[in-house]
């Protein structure tokens, strides 16, 4: 099979690495659930490509995403459950429905705020929707924070948590008081560690993080991206470390952490 544009070909691929006895043994073992972690890890590979604003990197990360897609697809359709094209009709739809006015007719213009209004009363009736085709019980009010999907990585679960809650007033108004939240639960970190209780210590280092990605709410700053800016700032300053160090015939086991962090400080001057 000839590398194509057209999305069909990429199916047939799939099938055929599916098919028993002549295809792929490693594709054939393969279920939903084996492949979860890959989908998961091709999805952060997207995201790595954009911070670091690769654009021939992202076009392959974009692909191996595909791939995961049309993967779990090709396992459906064995099933007899659904194929790539339900996958696409449903999105459609979904679209289509989430967006009306976009695709109804509407007189004027709206604003982004009303289309989130709208974006969120559609998905709320969709869940609805979701619900009763499963039979489930709709009588007991869900909790606010019922939609926030546990299965998302903590830092995304935590953001959507916070969103959630201000929806109804539970929120700071100042990023300042959040600044002054982060400095208790360091503080309580600090106890934590006087005890010398590792459980207290990982509660309270949560605590601090969720706090931390509370600013990063507040001052518009996405917690993925700005850690993610972070670590690559982290491997550049090393990297300055050990280069010098290679200049002085020296290893990184031989140089003490004095010299190091001087090397450290240098890099952090540098462009």
């Amino acid at each position: 099979m000839t590398p194509s544009r057209d999305i069909t070909r990429l199916i047939e691929i799939m099938a055929a690495l599916r098919t028993p006895v002549t295809g792929c043994p490693w594709d054939l073992e393969q279920d939903f659930a084996s492949i979860a972690s890959y989908t998961i890890e091709e999805a952060y590979e997207v995201v790595d490509a954009i911070a670091r604003n690769d654009l021939d990197d992202l076009c392959e990360e974009l692909g191996d995403l595909l791939l995961q897609v049309v993967f779990h697809a090709q396992m459906a359709s064995e099933q007899g459950r659904f194929d790539f094209g339900d996958v696409v009709t449903a999105i459609t739809r979904k679209m289509v429905r989430r967006h009306p006015h976009v695709f109804a007719d509407a007189d004027g213009n709206v604003t982004s705020g009303h289309v989130k209004g709208v974006w969120d009363r559609i998905k709320a009736e969709e869940k609805a929707e979701r619900a009763a085709r499963r039979g489930e019980n709709l009588a007991a009010p869900a909790s606010l924070l019922a939609s926030v999907k546990a299965s998302q990585p903590a830092l995304a679960q935590a953001l959507a948590l916070q969103a959630k809650a201000s929806t109804v007033g539970f929120d700071w108004n100042d990023p300042r008081a959040v600044l002054a939240k982060i400095r208790e639960e360091a503080d309580e970190i600090e106890a934590a560690l006087e005890r010398g209780d590792p459980d207290h210590i990982a509660e309270e280092t949560g605590d601090l993080m969720f706090a931390l990605v509370n600013l990063a709410r507040h001052v518009k700053a996405d917690p993925e991206m700005a850690l993610r800016g972070t670590n690559v700032k982290f491997e550049t300053r090393f990297a300055y470390i050990e280069k010098a160090l290679r200049a002085k015939g020296r290893t990184l086991e031989e140089a003490s952490l004095e010299e190091m962090d001087a090397l450290w400080n240098e890099a952090k001057w540098k462009p």
